[in-house]
């Protein structure tokens, strides 16, 4: 029995990494045009460790034992659909953080607003860890993330990260699959982000939080750590917050959002809220609807605590029966050849 769970894992494990990486080499996302760094970005720290392409359509940000490295959008944001192709450090990167999001805490720092993917390292031969998170009007002490495995290795090749910012909700894609929507409710009130963002890419040391809860520090014998982001897409009202009160931006903006609302990505049709609900099925390993330890009886407006996902998630918000790893079961298990072949890993 436990021969024939392995092998079935494995071949439900490269099935859908066979699905991604279909739609990784497809046409592009949503048909959304991408941006040149230089005219869409700035450096923002870690000095020579960010580095541009020669055609400045991509750059690499690279994390050593004296420096991180990030940049960051030259303008501002209220609402719009951002995305970016990110392939991940190899080998031991426990304690590495890659990270894709956009902030305004530079702006407004006690009083914040925050959408996050944030990719964690691991030891050798585990897999990354994938967390998004929200926050809103500075409501840090109510995090709200939610963490996943993939069907796929990260390290091998690029996938697009994308994030749909609404005044009605938001949606976070990996390639063209939803993963996670959260739908402003009046109970969220400032919880839900509201006020203009730029959008950041960074790599830092997390030794403190990032694997295993903080266990397992970063080996900088591994040094350096790269990541890469390339097919970078801003695309939403650019505004200038110090001169614009955030009520001028939305009436200013009003159409863009009204367009921003009306693309394929904003449309989550029932064949696509049917494959977010199978990524998260088989996925998602930590929901912080769930975490009693963290938040006690507290709960939260955005969080469906009837749904049959409750039931898949003990009292510290952790996936009772976790998925099984990519690179774990591949070491396992052979792979037969005789998958069917498919174009999109929604149909």
């Amino acid at each position: 029995m436990a021969a024939t769970t392995s092998t079935t894992g494995a071949i439900t494990a490269f099935f859908f990494v066979f699905l991604f990486s279909a739609a990784a080499v497809a046409s592009p996302r949503f048909n959304v045009p991408t941006v040149s760094f230089s005219h869409g970005f700035a450096h923002l720290f870690g000095n020579d460790n960010l580095v541009r392409s020669p055609d400045d359509r991509s750059a690499r940000l690279t994390l050593n034992r004296y420096t991180g490295s990030g940049f960051i959008s030259t303008d501002l944001y209220d609402h719009g659909f951002f995305s970016a192709s990110v392939k991940l450090p190899k080998d031991f990167t426990a304690g590495v953080v890659v990270a894709f999001y956009t902030s305004n805490g530079e702006i407004f720092p006690r009083t914040h607003d925050e959408l996050d993917f944030e990719f964690l390292g691991n030891v050798e031969d585990k897999d990354w860890r994938i967390q998004t998170n929200i926050y809103g009007n500075g409501s840090t002490a109510r995090g709200r993330e939610e963490r996943y495995l993939v069907p796929f290795d990260p390290t091998e090749e690029a996938h697009s990260y994308s994030i749909l910012w609404t005044p009605d909700y938001i949606i976070f894609y990996i390639d063209e699959v939803p993963i996670r929507e959260v739908v402003r409710t009046e109970a969220m009130g400032g919880d839900f982000p509201s006020k203009p963002m730029s959008v950041y890419a960074t790599i830092w040391d997390g030794s403190s939080w990032a694997t295993a809860y903080g266990r397992i520090k970063i080996n900088y014998e591994y040094e350096p750590f790269v990541s890469e982001f390339a097919d970078l897409v801003l695309h939403g009202c650019r505004v200038d917050p110090v001169l614009q009160q955030a009520v001028e931006a939305a009436d200013r903006c009003a159409e863009s959002v009204e367009e921003l609302m009306s693309a394929d990505f904003a449309l989550l049709t029932p064949r696509k809220r049917a494959a977010m609900r199978r990524f998260r099925e088989r996925y998602m390993i930590y929901c912080f609807c769930y975490d009693q330890h963290r938040y006690g009886n507290v709960t939260f407006p955005d969080c469906d605590y009837v749904s049959p996902e409750h039931t898949r998630f003990g009292e510290w918000g952790d996936n009772k029966v976790p998925p099984m790893e990519v690179r774990s079961s591949r070491r396992r298990s052979p792979v037969p050849s005789s998958l069917p072949v498919t174009t999109s890993w929604i149909d």
